[in-house]
């Protein structure tokens, strides 16, 4: 299948075993979000914690996976991708079980956003050290397989989190993570050869420096603005500062000799329709993976293992469907795929802005099952785009830049989402709240609604689940709009890519890169 006499050599057992391995810690990556996010109102009862100490349950961990994946695909391209997987693997695994002994909330952050960074090394070299075992069409089916074994995380992962809280309480959710882990460890350690780029020339350190302080303090300041106001000092400065770290970034890859992230890529129309289509999935499935398990068991009063099995209509068409995408290229293009599954989405989040809080689980099913079919369809081809619109030889920053897109992007929509969501519950409060609705709003956002109680004035009337349900269904309004805009964009970009082309790059857009 390759050229060298070294891979004819290698076995396609062991191509198996390096799959299997990559496989299950990619698993474990949506384990670790969709869990906590099912355990939050558990975690807020046992540790306490503020409204934005629990959001950054979920976004400490998205943050530093988002922010740092280019930095490791670099230093996995540099150092040697089977290093940098196994250092980050064990990471991810030591500080995953590490959080089952939290005894606070500030210390259960701190070890998710160390966790982000073990996760973020694992994935990027992970998926840069499979891309140099196959090609082709095996390539493509290869990280099809992957995708479904995300499908394995998402989909069993609330419904195993909300058994494992209910028997054994919040700490158990991280034995699973734990054990795939250690899985893939064992398979990986003896059976991953050593690769790297010999032209690669380190990190750029100072690249790395300013994309990942940029996103922290943006996460930080939209995080923070419902709650005191965003003309607030503390909310308006790190917003700002995230502007000025950014473009400073932007500056910093145009001068760099060796750059993280090449923007020389960003010229051609379907790098561009690839790293949309990499955000897609982030306000059209994923922040819904954190948000509908805090309104099922924190606002509709679900216990978690109803909340986890009402999820599984939501994640689990990604069990099969991204293999059947793989298949579907057969005969249509990868964008009109991509975009078809989009449209399906979008369907399934209008129906779903139609069902209030307190809908029977029958009724939420159906839009639940149309949002995870429709997303499973680019899923299925997006990791294969990823590493394929670079040189081979270049494929930890093309996993870098990909996953940074998606990843980061799910950070950021969920932080913007969490906002907006806030935001709209507070404008469907009473205007006799005063400054208190902002807090009423807050708690509400986090699945607290005893607290939110708590914070209403004596003899006030107010419906806090209805003003909460209407806010919900705003908000779905504008991730339909978002996603069908979204579809329209991938199908005009991608529409010169062809399954047989393998999604390369034309020669000058290949030789361009390398610049």
């Amino acid at each position: 299948m390759k050229s060298s006499s070294q891979d004819h050599r290698r076995s396609l057992r062991t191509r198996l075993i390096v799959l299997f391995a990559i496989c299950c810690s990619s698993a474990a990556m949506p384990l670790t979000f969709t869990g906590p996010a099912v355990a939050i109102p558990a975690i807020s009862r046992t540790l306490g914690g503020d409204p934005i100490a629990l959001n950054w349950v979920t976004n400490a961990f998205m943050l530093t996976f988002g922010s740092t994946l280019m930095a490791f695909g670099a230093l996995a391209d540099f150092f040697g991708r089977k290093r940098v997987y196994v250092v980050g693997l064990t990471a991810f695994a030591v500080f995953s079980a590490a959080l089952a002994f939290s005894q606070n909330i500030l210390v259960l952050d701190c070890l998710r956003a160390l966790q982000g960074l073990g996760a973020a090394a694992a994935f990027s070299a992970g998926m840069a050290s499979l891309a140099q075992e196959f090609e082709g069409t095996a390539q493509m089916r290869a990280f099809s397989v992957v995708g479904a074994s995300f499908g394995v995380g998402l989909a069993f992962g609330p419904i195993a989190s909300g058994a494992m809280i209910d028997a054994m309480g919040w700490p158990s959710i991280f034995a699973l993570v734990v054990a795939l882990a250690v899985v893939a460890l064992v398979l990986g350690i003896p059976f991953l050869r050593e690769t790297r780029n010999p032209d690669a020339a380190g990190l750029d350190w100072l690249g790395a420096i300013t994309f990942t302080l940029s996103l922290t303090l943006f996460t930080y300041g939209v995080l923070r603005g419902p709650a005191i106001g965003w003309s607030d000092f503390t909310v308006a400065g790190p917003l700002v500062g995230a502007a000025i770290l950014m473009i400073g970034f932007y500056f910093v890859e145009r001068s760099t000799r060796h750059p993280m992230l090449d923007l020389t890529l960003f010229r051609y129309p379907r790098f561009v329709g690839v790293q949309l289509l990499a955000a897609a999935p982030a306000y059209a499935f994923v922040v819904l993976l954190v948000l509908l398990p805090v309104r099922f068991v924190g606002i509709e009063g679900m216990n978690e293992i109803a909340a986890g099995q009402l999820m599984m209509a939501l994640s689990g068409p990604l069990l099969v469907l991204p293999i059947a995408a793989g298949i579907l290229t057969r005969w249509f293009a990868p964008a009109t795929v991509c975009s078809g599954g989009l449209l399906i989405s979008a369907a399934g989040l209008f129906w779903l802005s139609q069902t209030p809080v307190g809908s029977a689980p029958g009724v939420l099913t159906i839009p639940l099952l149309m949002i995870g079919v429709g997303i499973s369809l680019p899923w299925g081809l997006m990791d294969g785009l990823a590493v394929s619109v670079v040189p081979k030889e270049r494929a930890g920053m093309a996993t870098g830049i990909f996953s940074t897109t998606r990843v980061a992007g799910e950070g950021v929509a969920l932080a913007i989402v969490t906002a907006v969501l806030s935001a709209l519950t507070k404008s469907h409060l009473p205007d006799n709240l005063g400054t208190g609705s902002a807090d009423i709003a807050q708690r509400l956002v986090t699945g607290d609604l005893a607290g939110a109680q708590t914070l209403v004035p004596p003899g006030t009337s107010i419906r806090l689940v209805q003003d909460y349900s209407d806010a919900f269904g705003s908000l779905l309004w504008i991730l339909t709009a978002i996603t069908l805009i979204t579809a329209s964009v991938v199908l005009v970009s991608l529409r010169n890519v062809t399954a047989e082309s393998g999604f390369a790059l034309s020669e000058e857009e290949a030789e361009a890169s390398t610049l």
